[in-house]
């Protein structure tokens, strides 16, 4: 449903996707709001999109909340994490402050994520360990007044790796159903803000820009359903403004995401930069050459015997001498059998 004509709640859209693992129901205001103090690093932010989550359709209520540690061990994307691990982020998560502009009453609530957790380790030995939190009462509130949200794919989410992909993330998800929206400028203070980025840090907008806006575009790119740009717009010599856009990839590409999505994570950077070393060559196990992948089927044949035929004659003859199908040399091996081959 487009943003600008929802009139359900956000806890009531949460709560009817409870069914759904795979998505995110996360409140506008906190996906679009800003960390003031404290932002908190990606890891951090991850376990709040889970601890959301989890909580569905109650993330207002003044309750307490559960996960077990072997739950959160079980999602691709989070570490391994422990109780000295987890305690970290919690305290990460407890010093974030979230500002909420309640247009309506005309006045700003300021308060923390969280109003505290704990973690049970009474049965710590044997691995279990029992996560319990109460969101705080800005959180609620917020979430309880909410009719506009983000749903987010989680396994984009605990994909990226840094907290500035995570964060243009789920602002950019938050506006995208909006009708005829498809950019969003920001002033590079605004951007700062959006970004986490600390007072006294990249101050210069070029740093900002290759240090941070780039590589989180990139990584957004590459894992997730969406094509992000970003365009600066100057006054001068000084950048001003950034316009942010995005549009929604074609079928091919969010299967392109998918499968990024299904690969380990080990050398996605490599691949996303394009410094990826070039898969091992592997003469095809079985099946015709002629449309597999790789140049088999442009080798010369002064034969002229079927190449297919010769391919079967190749992969027993591999066999009965020892060589693997993927051994480094096994095209110039190939090219010589063809080349021996006789009518």
């Amino acid at each position: 449903m487009p943003d600008h004509v929802a009139m359900s709640k956000t806890t009531q859209v949460a709560a009817d996707r409870a069914f759904d693992e795979t998505k995110t129901v996360l409140p506008a205001e906190v996906a679009r709001g800003v960390y003031i103090e404290n932002p908190p690093g990606a890891e951090a932010l991850k376990l709040m999109h889970l601890l959301i989550g989890k909580a569905g359709g109650r993330m207002a209520e003044d309750v307490r909340h559960e996960l077990r540690l072997a739950d959160i061990k079980k999602i691709d994307g989070m570490r391994n994490h422990t109780r000295a691990t987890l305690r970290r982020l919690f305290i990460e998560l407890a010093g974030a402050v979230i500002v909420f502009d309640d247009t309506e009453a005309q006045c700003e609530i300021i308060g923390g994520f969280l109003d505290r957790a704990k973690l049970d380790y009474r049965h710590e030995v044997s691995g279990d360990l029992l996560v319990a939190w109460w969101f705080g009462g800005a959180f609620r509130e917020m979430a309880e007044k909410s009719c506009h949200w983000a749903i987010l794919d989680r396994q984009t989410v605990f994909a990226l790796s840094s907290k500035y992909s995570i964060l243009l993330f789920q602002h950019v998800a938050s506006l995208v159903n909006l009708e005829h929206v498809a950019s969003k400028t920001f002033t590079v203070a605004e951007l700062r803000a959006l970004l986490g980025v600390q007072d006294g840090k990249l101050g210069r907008f070029s740093n900002l820009n290759q240090r941070v806006l780039q590589p989180a575009i990139a990584e957004i790119n590459q894992t997730s359903r969406l094509t992000l740009t970003a365009t600066p717009r100057k006054i001068g010599r000084t950048v001003a403004s950034v316009t942010i856009a995005w549009t929604e990839k074609p079928m091919e590409g969010k299967q392109q995401a998918r499968r990024e999505l299904d690969r380990p994570k080990v050398g996605r950077k490599a691949r996303r930069d394009g410094t990826a070393d070039a898969p091992p060559l592997a003469f095809p196990a079985s099946g015709s050459i002629k449309y597999a992948p790789g140049p088999w089927a442009d080798v010369p044949n002064p034969s002229g015997r079927d190449r297919d035929l010769m391919a079967d004659d190749f992969r027993a003859w591999c066999k009965s001498k020892g060589i693997p199908l993927d051994a480094p040399t096994i095209l110039q091996t190939w090219t010589g059998f063809v080349g021996r081959a006789k009518l």
